[in-house]
Order: C-alpha cells, then sequence, then structure tokens
C-alpha cells in the first residue's frame, strides 16, 4: 500500500518537471540531489557501482555518498525512475527565492557539460552542490550549511553549559575553603 502511494506521488511530482527543476530524493537522514533534464532523465552526482541510486546508508563513515567512501564522483545521467527506487522525490526550487535561476537550457547544458569523474567532498562539493551550481551558478547545499547552524548551536549549547558548571563549581568551592578558615 504505502510502495503504491509513493509511486503515485513520484509519478505526479514528474508529470509537472520542467527542463531545469532541481529534485531532491528524500533517502532519509539525508537526500539525493539531481537536475531534470527531461524525458524522464536526470543529472546527478553520485558514486561508483550505483552508488546515489539507492538509500543504503553505513552511518560509519562520514564522507560517504550513500554510505560508501569516495574520494572521486561522476556527473552522469540516469534514469528518474532508476534514481528514485522506493524513496520519495520532490520538485525543489526553494532556492529561487535567494538566488536567479539560468534558463532550463543553460541548466542542462551546464549539468551535461560536467559529465565524467570530478571530485567529491561531503562538505563542499556534494550531490547539492552540484545541482545547485547547474541552476544557479553557484553551489550552495542548505544541507551543509543546516549541520553548521546546528553544530555551531549545538557548540554554544555545550559552551553556556560548561560555563555554568564551571561557576558553581568554583562557588563551592569558594564557600568550602572559607568554612575551612573559619572552623
Amino acid at each position: 500500500m504505502a510502495a503504491l502511494a509513493i509511486k503515485q506521488h513520484n509519478t505526479t511530482v514528474l508529470e509537472n518537471l520542467e527542463k531545469g527543476d532541481l529534485l531532491e530524493f528524500k533517502r532519509g537522514v539525508y537526500s539525493h540531489w539531481a537536475v531534470y533534464a527531461g524525458d524522464e532523465k536526470v543529472i546527478h552526482l553520485a558514486g561508483e557501482e550505483n552508488d546515489g541510486l539507492n538509500a543504503n546508508i553505513n552511518s560509519a563513515s562520514l564522507f560517504t555518498i550513500c554510505g560508501r567512501q569516495f574520494n572521486k564522483a561522476f556527473v552522469r545521467v540516469d534514469d528518474f525512475w532508476k534514481v528514485v527506487n522506493d524513496c520519495k522525490v520532490y520538485k525543489n526550487n526553494s532556492k529561487d527565492r535567494k538566488m536567479s535561476p539560468a534558463t532550463a537550457e543553460e541548466i542542462v547544458k551546464r549539468g551535461l557539460d560536467m559529465i565524467g569523474e570530478i571530485g567529491y567532498n561531503l562538505l563542499w562539493s556534494n550531490c547539492e552542490h552540484f545541482a545547485s551550481y547547474c541552476r544557479y551558478g553557484k553551489p550552495k547545499s542548505d544541507q551543509v550549511d543546516s549541520f553548521f547552524t546546528w553544530a555551531a548551536v549545538s557548540g554554544a549549547v555545550a559552551a553556556g553549559i560548561l560555563a555554568v558548571a564551571v561557576g558553581s563549581s568554583k562557588e563551592k568551592k569558594k564557600k568550602v575553603e572559607e568554612r575551612l578558615q573559619t572552623a
């Protein structure tokens, strides 16, 4: 039942796509990104051996594509249905609010011009960076930005808790020393 609902959702998304639209394939803890090239084809950054096409994740490694470590990745054209696999896909041009997209022809051309092996870095050159570069001429990853924001906030909260704990500990130490001096 759920698989049928996902298939219907993805069919509706596919029917409403235009060349140059960005696609976000929800993979659970992360999203895979691609550019719609038309004719049920997508251009995306993926690892070797089918990677980027499924949702298999090995959380033991941070610098991965779909759970597998890579020093390199490939820009390639694949069938929409091969990439979507069993996850939900969404048209996501949300960065249009902040950046100006190129024409559909230019977006697809940028992607096709990069076909082949390129470097991969989870933080600076991932599939979302690639898709954003194709559409806007600028590599941008909201997933990475969100991670850095989360890390900064978490660090600030931890520092605040530590400061309170250290301050409280100093106060206790001072009170103990005062008591010992008066005894």
